[in-house]
């Protein structure tokens, strides 16, 4: 019994490399973006607004970075 087996060895190119680099910059500058609005939108709110929103000054950090980055 024959068979073929065939294997292609595909490299990434210094334009793909740049590319993929620049891509990732964006997306942080974008989340990064999300972060600081988000931030200073809710820092803009006053302390019934925020209640009113059941959310505490000193968990705006933590909410501005779940929706950034979703951590």
């Amino acid at each position: 019994m024959a068979y073929v087996n065939q294997t292609r060895a595909v490299t990434a190119t210094s334009t793909d490399r740049l590319s993929s680099l620049v891509a990732t910059l964006k997306g942080g500058l974008q989340r990064r973006r999300v972060y600081t609005q988000t931030l200073r939108e809710l820092n803009a709110l006053n302390d019934r607004e925020l209640a009113d929103l059941g959310i505490s000054k000193f968990s705006i950090p933590e909410i501005a970075r779940e929706a950034a980055y979703g951590l």
